[in-house]
């Protein structure tokens, strides 16, 4: 596998080494062992799945420490636009974003450390994601704040008549008003 780093410490695009026949292709999703041997070791212990159709817009979410999580995200169906915010204070790129399609043909992964908000929005008429966490959802834990805050200014790449959110995520606070409490280590 391909580790790429994005600009910001901790969070990876993971390329894997795909190989294609005349009977369809083959690649190693995950190893645990590669990424350690990367110096990025982490223990996933549960996956989640959603399915969603085109204009879906999920987050931006995580949870508080001492239940935060690291999430390794990939699509199995369709296209997303996926995006992490650093949330971790002291970080030289402290709210910064970065965002990248994920999608079942270029079969990318982004890892996404703790101390990240993360979101995604569904670019193809229906997607399948599929992420891995280091840690068991907490609700008491889960956070987010406002997917269209103007101080983070995220381009979810859909017109604003396309986009589809559920009453929490419209409901979730501002910025500024978000809880949290993530270090830069």
């Amino acid at each position: 596998m391909e580790i790429r780093e994005t600009g910001i410490a901790g969070l990876l695009v993971i390329k894997p080494k795909i190989y294609k026949d005349d009977r369809g292709y083959f690649f190693e999703s995950f190893n645990e062992s590669d990424l350690e041997k990367a110096g990025h070791p982490f223990h996933f212990i549960q996956d989640n799945q959603s399915r969603s159709q085109f204009g879906v817009i999920r987050g931006l979410h995580y949870q508080l420490e001492p239940k935060a999580q690291t999430k390794f995200v990939r699509v199995l169906e369709g296209s997303i636009w996926d995006v992490a915010v650093d949330l971790r204070k002291d970080s030289p790129t402290y709210l910064q974003w970065r965002g990248i399609e994920l999608s079942e043909e270029n079969k990318l992964q982004m890892l996404i450390p703790k101390g990240f908000a993360h979101g995604f929005s569904v670019l193809s008429d229906a997607a399948v994601v599929l992420y891995k966490c280091d840690e068991f959802y907490a609700p008491d834990f889960e956070t987010g704040f406002r997917y269209d805050d103007p101080e983070i200014g995220i381009d979810w790449k859909l017109a604003p008549e396309d986009r589809i959110l559920s009453a929490r995520d419209l409901a979730m606070p501002a910025l500024k008003k978000a809880k949290m409490n993530f270090q830069y280590q």
